[in-house]
């Protein structure tokens, strides 16, 4: 694609990085897949610079792999690498920090990133970090325009976690794992335009991570209402739950979710769970266990969207459990199937979801009882769950669509762009 030059309406050349993209659980592989097609179909052209796992991309845009050590893998989480698995100087830097007890993956994807986009500058306008805010991305903001997502800030994954930790030991573990928080703000602070998913996120960043409250702007995110949406002909399996679990961290409330299963078919609710994520070792399996659920829950995962509406249409009621959310892709798509959503008011989750009784049942973060109460009053009620799962919908539709978010996000682009200091860099690296 051409230099952008002086024309405010020119298609741009962005280079977009995740420094990891699950491709159907974990919200930065989904926000990866559809920003990056919507901004496709605006006209720009996009490449996606990724470390494992690599993310679902569309087939237009061409997906750059920079292969860390993959360290958390799915079938090995926390291995050591091999000795002939070492190729450059970035992999001894994850080992080195992943040894010290520290969480990898940010640091060094950055590091790879920027010595690989340093050569490539000339091919780019603009450089679109999704979250990685590692010292890579600071001495990459030097040279290239930039722009980062910060979905929400890890601090409050970090200070749940804590919480959860049974004892000083492993609260101190915890804390020493999540010390990649710290770079992140002081990167995040350096950058001169932050796109954050919610009001709430823009709040709590400024708070617990420093950054100026200037330099961030409100993108929400999106969903795809021809994908998501009501199918017609499948009748819901009575007592069916569904809730998707990226990972078994304190954050996303699964745990509470168990509980309040196990207090309704001790009362003789005949409730079954679909889990959108994979079973893994941890407190949410040990609960499954003690309250022998196991019968009664299934885990899903690596599974096309196709097949999730699916799972959403055959579905009571969806339910997002967590203590804190930033915004809630699943939420969103849920209520956009027109499944009756029941959520926490955790985080952001009552900017996303609404009102409770209008668009949503809503219960209280972390009280198992409450949720109980809520699922159960959910269920014994189905024209309040009509009337909450059509309401659901209409108010996704008329916010969130990632056609939408990808137009706002390329006003930010454009803004920061216009920057002196941004014209003299596309200056300097033959794009003007």
């Amino acid at each position: 694609m051409p230099p952008v030059g002086h024309d405010p309406s020119a298609p741009l050349s962005l280079a977009y990085l995740t420094y990891r993209g699950k491709p159907h659980v974990g919200g930065q592989g989904i926000y990866t897949r559809h920003l990056t097609k919507a901004l496709v179909d605006l006209g720009h052209r996009v490449e996606v610079f990724s470390g494992q796992p690599y993310p679902v991309v569309d087939e237009r845009i061409p997906l750059t792999k920079l292969p860390s050590l993959d360290i958390f893998n799915d079938q090995y989480p926390g291995r050591f690498p091999a000795y002939w698995e070492f190729r450059s100087r970035h992999d001894l830097l994850e080992a080195a920090v992943f040894c010290t007890g520290q969480f990898p993956e940010p640091l060094a994807f950055s590091a790879r990133v920027n010595a690989h986009l340093s050569k490539r500058l000339g091919e780019f306008d603009l450089v679109h970090d999704n979250q990685s805010l590692g010292w890579g991305i600071a001495k990459l903001e030097e040279k290239i325009p930039l722009v980062v997502t910060l979905h929400h800030p890890i601090t409050r994954d970090r200070a749940l976690e804590i919480e959860a930790a049974p004892n000083w030991f492993k609260r101190r573990s915890v804390g020493r794992w999540y010390s990649f928080v710290r770079m992140q703000g002081k990167v995040a602070s350096r950058v001169p335009r932050v796109v954050v998913v919610s009001e709430n996120s823009i709040n709590d960043i400024h708070a617990d991570m420093g950054v100026p409250m200037e330099n961030m702007r409100l993108v929400p995110v999106g969903v795809d209402p021809d994908l998501f949406r009501p199918l017609d002909g499948v009748v819901p399996v009575a007592g069916r739950l569904i809730t998707t679990a990226s990972a078994d961290v304190a954050i996303k409330g699964l745990p509470y979710l168990i509980e309040a299963m196990a207090k309704l078919r001790a009362d003789g609710h005949d409730i079954s769970l679909t889990v959108i994520g994979r079973a893994k070792p941890g407190k949410s399996i040990d609960l499954i266990d003690q309250y022998d659920l196991a019968d009664h829950i299934e885990f899903v995962s690596g599974v096309p969207d196709e097949r999730i509406v699916e799972l959403y249409a055959e579905a009571e009621l969806a339910v997002v459990p967590s203590l804190y959310e930033g915004f809630s892709l699943p939420a969103i798509e849920a209520m956009c199937t027109g499944t009756p959503l029941v959520a926490t008011d955790g985080g952001a989750l009552p900017e996303v979801t609404g009102t409770d009784g209008e668009t949503v049942f809503r219960c209280r973060k972390g009280d198992a009882d409450d949720l109980a109460r809520t699922i159960s009053h959910a269920l014994a009620n189905p024209e309040a769950r009509a009337r909450v799962g059509e309401a659901g919908r209409r108010r996704v539709l008329e916010r969130w669509t990632w056609r939408r978010c990808a137009e706002l996000t390329v006003e930010q682009y454009r803004e920061v762009l216009a920057m002196p200091q941004n014209v003299q860099k596309l200056a300097a690296n033959g794009r003007i």
